[in-house]
């Protein structure tokens, strides 16, 4: 049997990990709860209603629901089905179960995981912020993804539009490994226009959910994900979170579990960066580099410092290779100015031409020249970039 199919197996008694899960008053808190009484998952799915009460936080009307509801999930069921879609899954004592998820107070019991998870997995950094983020805040989100992950980190985000779609595809631009966290079944992909995306996490990391396969992507949903993008992590970097960002309940679930919070700054007038920047004002870390980020990872940081450095130097070379040698496509001279007026800022066309000493004609001519040569990159509303 192939490694791959080794570790895609099915933990040893998943069925009635499933059943317990799926019974009513058993939350993750309390499923752990019943299991450290109990000892086995034989002896709480056998347990009397007398005995359920013996359990910490377990009153009589709790009990009678477990008791009534233990044995009514079709585990069978929901096991074909995972096997239909890739899927297998794996519980809290197996020891494939991410180690860095298993310290926190409340996890979940049982993952429903579409690829692999790795030792490497345990130097995961958390990057999370807003759905409808700006041109910069994607740009530092795929910029800190992409260095982190060719220095061996594995990126973790929720798979959601904006900030999270970013550091995924940053981490897979550099080859590197990382995980999803869906705030729905995984036989449902959200956002749906992801599907593609999904299915390359899959291959080169893990789409995970504690979610049954056909849950919908609701909104209540989405809260207790976050502390699972969380419990991955070293550390979390919040990337341009509003006032009421879901980005900041991962950072708050983060810091009650002992992990690492930092921000990106952003712009002091942008709704988008009010909640990102108020973390910092109550003590986050402050970050604008990977040095940043080593620094407060504390000893594990300090011991890896030297190999990201010399990682995030290699691949910043490689991203800011351009598409062509400059030296070789012998611009005009308005050509060069152009292109020497643009930075990563994105600027209108109207205020390049404005601003030229040469004539609006030459200047239009000269923004299409570069952009077929490759040099510069045209964003919506006629606004255009350096590539």
């Amino acid at each position: 049997m192939f490694r791959d199919e080794l570790l895609q197996q099915n933990s040893p008694d998943i069925e009635k990990w499933l059943k317990l899960k799926g019974a009513e008053g058993v939350g993750s808190v309390t499923f752990r709860k019943l299991l450290e009484h109990f000892i086995s998952i034989d002896q709480v799915l056998g347990a009397s209603v007398y005995e359920l009460t013996k359990v910490d936080g377990v009153g009589s009307v709790t009990a009678e629901r477990i008791a009534a509801s233990r044995n009514k999930t079709d585990a069978e069921a929901e096991i074909d089905l995972a096997a239909k879609l890739g899927v297998w899954l794996v519980h809290f004592q197996d020891e494939r179960y991410p180690a860095l998820l298993k310290q926190i107070y409340d996890p979940p019991p049982v993952l429903y995981v579409k690829g692999t998870f790795v030792e490497a997995d345990n130097l995961s950094i958390g990057i999370v912020g807003s759905r409808r983020c700006s041109l910069y805040g994607s740009e530092q989100s795929s910029r800190f993804a992409h260095i982190l992950a060719s220095a061996g980190f594995t990126i973790c985000s929720g798979m959601a539009r904006g900030i999270d779609t970013a550091a995924h595809q940053g981490a897979l631009a550099a080859g590197g490994r990382t995980i999803a966290v869906q705030g729905c079944g995984l036989a449902n992909v959200f956002p749906p226009e992801n599907k593609k995306l999904f299915e390359t996490i899959a291959e080169s990391g893990a789409c995970v959910s504690e979610l049954g396969l056909k849950y919908e992507p609701l909104a209540e949903n989405f809260p207790p994900r976050n502390r699972i993008i969380a419990g991955l992590s070293l550390g979390t970097i919040v990337i341009e979170a509003g006032t009421n960002s879901g980005a900041l309940i991962t950072a708050k679930a983060a810091l009650d579990y002992n992990r690492e919070v930092m921000a990106v700054p952003g712009k002091i007038d942008s709704p988008l960066c009010r909640g990102s920047n108020r973390l910092l004002k109550e003590g986050a870390t402050l970050i604008d580099s990977v040095d940043d980020v080593m620094e407060a990872l504390g000893h594990i940081g300090n011991r890896l410092n030297e190999h990201v450095k010399s990682a995030a130097q290699a691949a910043q070379e490689k991203v800011e290779t351009p598409l062509f040698d400059i030296a070789q496509l012998n611009l005009s001279p308005v050509e060069k100015s152009v292109f020497d007026y643009l930075n990563t800022d994105p600027v209108y066309a109207e205020q390049i031409v404005s601003e030229s000493p040469h004539p609006a004609g030459g200047v239009n001519a000269a923004i299409v020249s570069l952009r077929l040569k490759g040099l510069i990159k045209q964003l919506p509303g006629n606004m255009f970039i350096r590539r």
